[in-house]
Protein backbone atom coordinates (compact mmCIF):
# COMPACT_ATOMS: atom_id res chain seq x y z
CA UNK A 1 0.00 0.00 0.00
CA UNK A 2 1.37 3.10 -1.48
CA UNK A 3 0.81 6.97 0.51
CA UNK A 4 -1.77 9.10 -0.88
CA UNK A 5 -0.02 11.96 -2.56
CA UNK A 6 -1.15 15.16 -4.32
CA UNK A 7 -2.41 14.59 -7.92
CA UNK A 8 -1.69 18.17 -9.12
CA UNK A 9 1.21 19.18 -11.34
CA UNK A 10 3.12 21.72 -9.31
CA UNK A 11 3.93 25.10 -11.09
CA UNK A 12 6.88 25.72 -12.48
CA UNK A 13 9.15 28.45 -10.46
CA UNK A 14 8.59 31.54 -12.48
CA UNK A 15 11.97 33.76 -12.69
CA UNK A 16 11.15 36.84 -14.79
CA UNK A 17 13.76 38.56 -16.80
CA UNK A 18 15.16 41.98 -15.48
CA UNK A 19 12.66 44.36 -16.27
CA UNK A 20 9.51 42.50 -15.80
CA UNK A 21 9.07 41.01 -18.98
CA UNK A 22 9.35 37.39 -20.26
CA UNK A 23 10.91 36.02 -23.43
CA UNK A 24 9.52 33.25 -25.20
CA UNK A 25 12.72 31.20 -24.48
CA UNK A 26 11.61 31.80 -20.86
CA UNK A 27 8.44 30.65 -21.01
CA UNK A 28 9.48 27.45 -23.42
CA UNK A 29 11.74 26.70 -20.41
CA UNK A 30 8.87 26.84 -17.91
CA UNK A 31 7.01 24.46 -20.24
CA UNK A 32 9.68 21.72 -20.44
CA UNK A 33 10.47 22.12 -16.52
CA UNK A 34 6.75 21.38 -15.93
CA UNK A 35 7.13 18.34 -18.88
CA UNK A 36 10.02 17.15 -16.94
CA UNK A 37 8.10 15.15 -14.60
CA UNK A 38 7.35 12.65 -16.99
CA UNK A 39 4.41 11.09 -18.61
CA UNK A 40 1.52 12.27 -20.94
CA UNK A 41 0.39 16.20 -20.11
CA UNK A 42 -2.89 17.57 -21.43
CA UNK A 43 -2.75 21.21 -22.55
CA UNK A 44 -4.74 22.53 -19.85
CA UNK A 45 -2.47 20.92 -17.09
CA UNK A 46 0.94 22.12 -18.86
CA UNK A 47 -0.73 25.85 -19.24
CA UNK A 48 -1.70 26.18 -15.69
CA UNK A 49 1.71 24.39 -14.11
CA UNK A 50 3.51 26.85 -16.19
CA UNK A 51 1.61 29.96 -15.13
CA UNK A 52 0.44 30.85 -19.07
CA UNK A 53 -2.52 31.36 -21.04
CA UNK A 54 -3.29 28.12 -23.32
CA UNK A 55 -2.60 29.69 -26.57
CA UNK A 56 0.62 30.81 -25.69
CA UNK A 57 1.47 27.18 -23.98
CA UNK A 58 0.25 25.67 -27.45
CA UNK A 59 1.85 28.08 -29.67
CA UNK A 60 5.03 26.77 -27.66
CA UNK A 61 4.25 23.17 -27.46
CA UNK A 62 3.62 23.36 -31.39
CA UNK A 63 7.08 24.87 -32.31
CA UNK A 64 8.50 21.95 -29.62
CA UNK A 65 6.80 19.48 -31.49
CA UNK A 66 7.95 20.59 -34.64
CA UNK A 67 10.98 20.64 -34.33
CA UNK A 68 11.36 17.06 -31.83
CA UNK A 69 11.78 18.75 -28.21
CA UNK A 70 8.19 17.45 -27.13
CA UNK A 71 5.83 14.98 -28.96
CA UNK A 72 2.04 14.53 -29.40
CA UNK A 73 -0.13 11.60 -28.89
CA UNK A 74 -2.10 11.46 -32.40
CA UNK A 75 -5.20 10.57 -30.68
CA UNK A 76 -5.07 11.62 -26.79
CA UNK A 77 -3.76 15.31 -27.92
CA UNK A 78 -1.19 14.64 -25.09
CA UNK A 79 2.36 15.77 -25.08
CA UNK A 80 5.22 14.09 -24.12
CA UNK A 81 9.15 15.02 -23.99
CA UNK A 82 10.57 14.39 -27.62
CA UNK A 83 13.37 12.66 -28.73
CA UNK A 84 15.88 15.83 -29.14
CA UNK A 85 15.76 16.31 -25.41
CA UNK A 86 17.20 12.21 -24.99
CA UNK A 87 19.71 13.66 -27.42
CA UNK A 88 20.32 16.53 -25.27
CA UNK A 89 20.58 15.10 -22.49
CA UNK A 90 22.96 12.30 -23.35
CA UNK A 91 25.01 14.83 -24.06
CA UNK A 92 24.95 16.04 -21.11
CA UNK A 93 26.09 13.55 -19.16
CA UNK A 94 29.10 12.75 -21.26
CA UNK A 95 30.37 15.13 -19.76
CA UNK A 96 29.42 14.23 -16.28
CA UNK A 97 26.87 11.76 -15.00
CA UNK A 98 26.84 12.03 -10.95
CA UNK A 99 24.26 8.57 -11.08
CA UNK A 100 26.64 5.79 -11.89
CA UNK A 101 28.36 7.07 -8.93
CA UNK A 102 25.56 7.25 -6.67
CA UNK A 103 23.79 4.25 -7.44
CA UNK A 104 25.56 1.73 -5.28
CA UNK A 105 25.00 3.74 -2.27
CA UNK A 106 21.01 4.34 -2.92
CA UNK A 107 21.31 0.28 -3.21
CA UNK A 108 22.84 -0.48 -0.01
CA UNK A 109 20.52 2.13 1.81
CA UNK A 110 17.25 0.28 0.45
CA UNK A 111 19.27 -2.69 1.48
CA UNK A 112 19.78 -1.78 5.02
CA UNK A 113 16.68 -0.09 5.52
CA UNK A 114 13.99 -1.29 2.80
CA UNK A 115 12.51 2.54 2.49
CA UNK A 116 13.46 4.57 -0.83
CA UNK A 117 16.44 5.90 -1.14
CA UNK A 118 16.81 9.47 -3.27
CA UNK A 119 19.14 11.28 -5.16
CA UNK A 120 18.64 14.71 -6.11
CA UNK A 121 20.75 17.33 -7.18
CA UNK A 122 20.17 21.61 -7.14
CA UNK A 123 18.67 23.57 -9.97
CA UNK A 124 18.66 27.39 -9.36
CA UNK A 125 15.91 27.49 -6.15
CA UNK A 126 14.84 24.17 -6.89
CA UNK A 127 15.82 20.67 -6.08
CA UNK A 128 15.75 17.64 -9.14
CA UNK A 129 15.23 14.11 -8.26
CA UNK A 130 17.57 12.22 -10.95
CA UNK A 131 17.39 8.78 -9.26
CA UNK A 132 14.79 6.83 -6.76
CA UNK A 133 15.92 3.22 -5.42
CA UNK A 134 12.22 1.94 -4.68
CA UNK A 135 12.16 0.36 -1.02
CA UNK A 136 10.90 -3.28 -0.60
CA UNK A 137 8.74 -1.96 2.29
CA UNK A 138 4.99 -2.35 1.83
CA UNK A 139 4.03 1.71 3.01
CA UNK A 140 6.18 4.13 0.47
CA UNK A 141 6.84 7.06 -0.72
CA UNK A 142 4.97 6.72 -4.25
CA UNK A 143 5.47 10.51 -4.75
CA UNK A 144 8.92 10.26 -5.50
CA UNK A 145 9.92 9.77 -8.93
CA UNK A 146 12.67 10.72 -11.62
CA UNK A 147 11.98 14.03 -12.83
CA UNK A 148 10.51 15.73 -10.38
CA UNK A 149 11.24 19.24 -9.30
CA UNK A 150 10.35 20.83 -5.72
CA UNK A 151 11.37 24.36 -4.21
CA UNK A 152 15.00 24.19 -1.78
CA UNK A 153 13.52 22.86 1.54
CA UNK A 154 10.20 21.01 0.31
CA UNK A 155 11.65 17.48 0.99
CA UNK A 156 14.84 16.41 3.43
CA UNK A 157 17.34 16.21 0.60
CA UNK A 158 16.22 19.55 -0.76
CA UNK A 159 16.85 20.85 2.41
CA UNK A 160 20.04 19.60 3.06
CA UNK A 161 20.64 21.36 -0.82
CA UNK A 162 19.59 24.31 0.60
CA UNK A 163 21.35 24.03 4.49
CA UNK A 164 24.61 23.47 3.27
CA UNK A 165 24.66 26.39 0.51
CA UNK A 166 27.36 29.05 0.80
CA UNK A 167 25.89 31.62 3.40
CA UNK A 168 24.97 34.63 1.21
CA UNK A 169 23.56 32.46 -1.73
CA UNK A 170 21.18 30.19 0.85
CA UNK A 171 19.58 33.91 1.85
CA UNK A 172 19.09 35.18 -1.56
CA UNK A 173 16.95 31.29 -1.93
CA UNK A 174 15.22 32.00 1.25
CA UNK A 175 14.02 35.27 -0.11
CA UNK A 176 12.95 33.76 -3.00
CA UNK A 177 11.40 30.61 -1.84
CA UNK A 178 8.99 32.91 0.47
CA UNK A 179 6.70 33.30 -2.15
CA UNK A 180 7.37 29.40 -3.83
CA UNK A 181 5.76 27.68 -0.96
CA UNK A 182 2.17 27.73 -1.21
CA UNK A 183 1.77 24.53 -2.42
CA UNK A 184 3.31 23.63 0.89
CA UNK A 185 1.45 25.64 3.86
CA UNK A 186 3.08 24.16 6.42
CA UNK A 187 6.87 25.07 5.56
CA UNK A 188 7.53 28.43 6.39
CA UNK A 189 10.49 30.87 6.24
CA UNK A 190 10.93 30.76 10.36
CA UNK A 191 10.51 26.65 10.00
CA UNK A 192 12.91 26.61 7.51
CA UNK A 193 15.28 28.84 9.39
CA UNK A 194 14.90 26.12 12.22
CA UNK A 195 16.07 23.19 10.40
CA UNK A 196 18.83 24.86 8.45
CA UNK A 197 20.27 25.17 12.34
CA UNK A 198 19.35 21.78 13.17
CA UNK A 199 20.65 20.43 10.39
CA UNK A 200 24.29 22.33 10.37
CA UNK A 201 24.26 21.84 13.81
CA UNK A 202 23.51 17.72 13.77
CA UNK A 203 24.88 16.80 10.29
CA UNK A 204 22.07 15.88 8.68
CA UNK A 205 18.56 16.85 8.12
CA UNK A 206 15.28 15.61 9.56
CA UNK A 207 11.66 16.68 7.96
CA UNK A 208 8.51 15.07 8.83
CA UNK A 209 4.86 15.34 8.66
CA UNK A 210 5.81 18.38 6.36
CA UNK A 211 5.03 17.38 2.52
CA UNK A 212 2.54 14.77 2.84
CA UNK A 213 1.05 13.66 5.80
CA UNK A 214 2.35 10.94 8.00
CA UNK A 215 5.43 10.79 5.91
CA UNK A 216 8.91 12.10 5.93
CA UNK A 217 12.73 12.03 5.07
CA UNK A 218 15.66 11.87 6.41
CA UNK A 219 18.90 13.66 4.08
CA UNK A 220 22.38 14.80 3.83
CA UNK A 221 23.98 16.71 1.49
CA UNK A 222 26.97 15.54 -1.02
CA UNK A 223 29.91 18.03 -0.73
CA UNK A 224 32.07 19.08 -3.84
CA UNK A 225 36.06 19.73 -2.45
CA UNK A 226 35.42 23.36 -1.98
CA UNK A 227 32.47 21.94 0.10
CA UNK A 228 29.44 23.27 -2.04
CA UNK A 229 26.15 20.95 -2.41
CA UNK A 230 26.57 19.10 -5.60
CA UNK A 231 23.81 16.90 -4.92
CA UNK A 232 22.00 15.11 -2.06
CA UNK A 233 20.85 11.55 -0.75
CA UNK A 234 17.80 10.64 1.32
CA UNK A 235 15.61 8.28 2.89
CA UNK A 236 11.87 8.76 2.51
CA UNK A 237 9.49 6.94 5.12
CA UNK A 238 6.44 6.81 7.27
CA UNK A 239 7.58 9.15 10.52
CA UNK A 240 7.55 6.41 12.89
CA UNK A 241 9.86 4.58 10.69
CA UNK A 242 12.60 7.46 10.50
CA UNK A 243 12.21 8.46 14.26
CA UNK A 244 12.48 4.46 15.02
CA UNK A 245 15.78 4.20 13.11
CA UNK A 246 16.65 7.92 13.06
CA UNK A 247 20.46 7.64 14.59
CA UNK A 248 21.64 4.68 12.26
CA UNK A 249 19.77 6.08 9.13
CA UNK A 250 21.65 9.13 9.78
CA UNK A 251 24.70 7.48 10.41
CA UNK A 252 24.41 5.48 7.40
CA UNK A 253 23.64 8.31 5.16
CA UNK A 254 26.77 10.80 6.22
CA UNK A 255 28.58 7.16 5.15
CA UNK A 256 27.33 7.16 1.69
CA UNK A 257 27.68 10.66 1.86
CA UNK A 258 31.68 10.80 2.42
CA UNK A 259 31.98 7.27 -0.21
CA UNK A 260 29.73 9.67 -3.35
CA UNK A 261 32.29 12.90 -2.15
CA UNK A 262 35.42 10.81 -2.69
CA UNK A 263 34.07 9.63 -5.77
CA UNK A 264 32.80 12.40 -6.93
CA UNK A 265 36.34 14.50 -6.30
CA UNK A 266 38.01 11.51 -8.54
CA UNK A 267 35.57 11.57 -11.47
CA UNK A 268 35.55 15.70 -11.59
CA UNK A 269 39.41 15.11 -11.92
CA UNK A 270 39.62 12.51 -14.28
CA UNK A 271 37.27 14.81 -16.41
CA UNK A 272 39.40 17.89 -15.88
CA UNK A 273 42.37 15.97 -17.09
CA UNK A 274 40.44 14.01 -20.45
CA UNK A 275 39.77 17.84 -21.02
CA UNK A 276 43.01 19.27 -20.74
CA UNK A 277 42.72 21.09 -17.43
CA UNK A 278 44.94 21.36 -14.80
CA UNK A 279 43.56 19.22 -11.86
CA UNK A 280 43.86 20.18 -7.94
CA UNK A 281 44.42 17.24 -5.26
CA UNK A 282 40.92 16.57 -3.90
CA UNK A 283 40.29 17.48 -0.46
CA UNK A 284 37.42 15.86 1.34
CA UNK A 285 34.74 18.47 2.76
CA UNK A 286 33.59 16.80 6.08
CA UNK A 287 29.81 17.22 7.27
CA UNK A 288 29.66 19.00 10.26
Amino acid sequence: MSSPSANARPKAVVNHLPGGSTSTVERAMRVLRVMSEGGNARLTDIAAAADLDKATALRLLEVMVRDGFVARDAQSKQFSLGPELMVLGAAALRRFDPRPLARPSLLRLVGQFEDSAVLSIPSGVESLCIDVEDGTYPIRANYLRVGSRRPLGAGAGSLALLAWMPDAEREAALEILASQMSRYPRITPALLRERIADARERGYVVLLDVVVERMGGIGVPVLDPNGRPVAALSIAALNDRILARESAMAHALIRESTVCQVRWSEAMRTSRQQAGTPSRPPSLETLR
